[in-house]
């Protein structure tokens, strides 16, 4: 059972930065993969970034170069960086953890636990 809790969303001007937290609280000791997904209204849920339990990391193409993923081990906390904010980056950001397997797919399906999700709000 890992439960994930999010933090550190709100609202800043296009080219702005914040840092998403997410804090897991597991009996689990094996690194299992993690990503941030997101959801704009009216759209789909989005893979953002995933990082495996090695530490690879995936990206999409729409926040390649702008954001970066991270994980402190010893805190059990997973980060997301995002830089040059744009208003296409409007959303709920989701933090999200695989049951099993090594690989970090930006796929929701794969993912069996989620945060409650952290609202970023990028104006022009």
């Amino acid at each position: 059972q890992v439960q994930l809790v999010e933090s550190g969303g709100g609202s800043v001007q296009a080219g702005g930065s914040l840092k998403l937290s997410c804090a897991a609280s597991t009996t689990r000791r094996n690194k299992y993969p993690m990503a941030w997904f997101r959801q704009a209204p009216g759209k789909e849920r989005e893979g953002v970034a995933s990082m495996t339990g090695s530490g690879a990391t995936v990206y999409a193409d729409s926040v390649k170069g702008r954001f970066t993923i991270s994980k402190d081990n010893a805190k059990n906390t997973l980060y997301l960086q995002m830089n040059s904010l744009k208003p296409e980056d409007t959303a709920i950001y989701y933090c999200a953890a695989r049951n099993d397997g090594w690989y970090a797919p930006l796929v929701s399906a794969e993912y069996t636990y989620w945060g409650q999700g952290t609202q970023v709000t990028v104006s022009s």
